[in-house]
């Protein structure tokens, strides 16, 4: 009988093309937990976690509940594989769970979830650690070889993709900031009937004082406003002016 199973390089390549057409960072986050779970064989959940600044680590996407649960127990205990491909090891492959000893504080907590086998692989471009592909699987004790040369290879294409996505959701954040920048200078002009340097300053100066950043001091100007329009009145002058 033939093999209708599509190859390893078919399924990435139908994931990529996939994950291409989303929009937001969002979307593109969900995109590849989904394609993950249908390019890489052997599991049934899946997620992606990034280090902060801080060097705290965050779930960004999951496609269950238990994904989550099962990464924050990981954050919160400081050990698991999932931390250890973020910090330490590329690749980080668990077969037969209950008879793992290297993380005696996590381990019986994803037995008790039903986990069986787990897997986690660096998220890696351009020099810059991106954070971890997170695999679970409640089904099988044994993961196939394929199964994560599959998740390697896939892991490489996700890591260019997340990084240009989260470098467009900056982009674009920073645009979005700036518009709300300009309208409440544009606010602060009228109000105080001063040209558009010093109604500039007036918020930096608000946002110096107070200790809040420079758009949230803008955003609540605008809203301010906006308030005070709908409700057929002056608008309300922020506390923060």
């Amino acid at each position: 009988m033939e093999n209708t199973r599509p190859t390893a390089a078919a399924a990435i390549a139908h994931a990529v093309e996939e994950i291409n057409h989303t929009g937001t960072l969002e979307d593109t986050l969900d995109a590849i937990v989904r394609a993950t779970l249908t390019s890489v064989p052997g599991f049934e959940h899946a997620s992606i976690s990034t280090r902060r600044r801080d060097g705290t680590i965050e779930t960004l996407a999951g496609n269950d509940q238990l994904v989550w649960e099962l990464d924050a127990t990981q954050y919160d205990l400081h050990e698991g594989p999932c931390v250890d491909a973020i910090e330490d090891e590329p690749v980080v492959v668990v077969e037969h769970l209950r008879h793992e000893q290297r993380w005696p504080r996590y381990i019986p907590a994803a037995i008790e979830k039903g986990v069986r086998s787990q897997a986690g692989v660096q998220l890696f471009t351009d020099g810059r650690h991106l954070g971890g592909l997170n695999l679970y699987s409640t089904e099988n004790d044994e993961i196939d070889r394929s199964s994560m040369d599959t998740a390697r290879l896939f892991a490489t294409h996700v890591a260019v993709m997340l990084g240009h996505a989260q470098e467009q959701d900056q982009l674009n954040r920073a645009l979005d900031h700036r518009k709300v920048i300009g309208q409440a200078t544009g606010i602060i002009m009228e109000r105080y009937s001063i040209d558009e340097g010093r109604a500039f300053q007036f918020l930096v100066r608000a946002s110096s004082t107070s200790n809040i950043k420079l758009y949230v001091v803008a955003q609540e100007v605008v809203t301010s406003s906006n308030e005070g329009y709908r409700s057929n009145t002056a608008p309300a002058r922020t506390s923060l002016l």
